[in-house]
């Protein structure tokens, strides 16, 4: 049997006892009121599980592989070709959110695509948004370099289109002081956007540090475009502008929450009762569900205490948990 036959009949033995966890999370959601929000999953969740090389590797590491040849990252247990089976069968999760770096070398073959949209259509799995990293700098300084960037990300509009995506989730790197990163950050912004606008494609901006982890900034560069398909997409976790400096995350949630079109519930580390360690859950959803937010709720599990199986089942229980409280 060749490996794409192995990985297809086998996702789910793979895992190795994950059965238990499973049924679990079946079980939970069995239960559960309706909520306000639906639940995606963020296929940065089984990064470990999908990028197999990056196992063995500092962050530093594999951050450095990511950014420069992330192709070569390309070789774990799981085929990322069957995320939306792996979302729906092991969590019970019928929406996703893919991430770029998992396709550098799919975005143009559209037989792969092909099957790529048959496998959600067939799992009845909702394709919500391509999150897109390592294609340059939105708000490079150089003007040619800026526009590389906003061209590179073309193929993820397209890509998105065919899938049934509602938006890529795209970063707002700049450099230079405070006003010009955000003014260049804008520009690029603006000219992605309005080549996504005629594709019914939004362009949200993820808080994903330096500048960008600062909602004052963010928010205001996200005025400055002034397009109605340029928005945000809200972190609970990514509010780390510097080593030094960190953004309130209840105030940067609320302020992001103003332009969302997405919101990311990332977790790390969880305590005996469930709850995140270090982000009060119900007060984060508060805000989303007072900004009249009722679309996705992407999770995303970073965490190393837990397996990424069961930190994504603790994120969904949480999240259902606090949802219940709130619906």
């Amino acid at each position: 049997m060749d490996r794409k036959s192995f990985l297809k009949t086998t996702a789910l033995t793979a895992f190795g006892g994950f059965t238990a966890l499973s049924s679990r999370a079946s079980a939970f959601s069995s239960s559960k009121r309706d909520l306000f929000f639906d639940i995606s999953l963020a296929q940065w969740s089984l990064n470990r599980s999908y990028f197999g090389a990056s196992r063995d590797l500092s962050w530093q590491e594999f951050g450095n592989l990511l950014q420069n040849s992330p192709a070569d990252l390309i070789q774990g247990d799981m085929d990322p070709l069957y995320f939306a089976k792996h979302s729906r069968e092991l969590f019970g999760i019928n929406a996703i959110e893919y991430v770029n770096t998992f396709y550098f070398d799919k975005a143009n073959n559209q037989s792969y695509l092909n099957e790529l949209k048959n496998v959600a259509d067939n799992e009845g799995v909702r394709s919500v948004l391509i999150m897109c990293d390592a294609e340059g700098a939105l708000g490079d300084p150089d003007e040619a370099a800026r526009q590389q960037a906003v061209e590179n990300h073309y193929k993820w509009i397209e890509m998105a289109k065919f899938l049934g995506c509602h938006s890529i989730r795209v970063n707002a790197q700049s450099q230079g002081s405070y006003e010009e990163q955000s003014d260049r950050a804008a520009d690029g912004l603006r000219r992605l956007s309005e080549y996504a606008a005629p594709e019914n494609i939004n362009v949200i901006v993820e808080n994903h540090g330096g500048l960008s982890s600062n909602a004052d900034w963010l928010t205001t560069t996200i005025a400055k475009v002034n397009l109605p398909n340029c928005g945000t997409l809200p972190d609970f976790g990514n509010f780390n502008i510097s080593p030094d400096e960190t953004y309130d995350r209840y105030k940067g949630t609320e302020q992001l929450m103003e332009y969302a079109k997405g919101v990311s519930a990332k977790t790390n580390d969880f305590r005996e009762n469930g709850e995140e360690e270090n982000m009060d859950y119900l007060r984060l959803m508060r805000i989303v569900k007072d900004a009249g937010y009722t679309g996705y709720v992407g999770i995303e599990y970073e965490g190393e205490n837990f397996s990424e199986k069961e930190g994504i089942i603790k994120t969904k229980e949480l999240l259902e948990k606090v949802g219940n409280e709130l619906s």
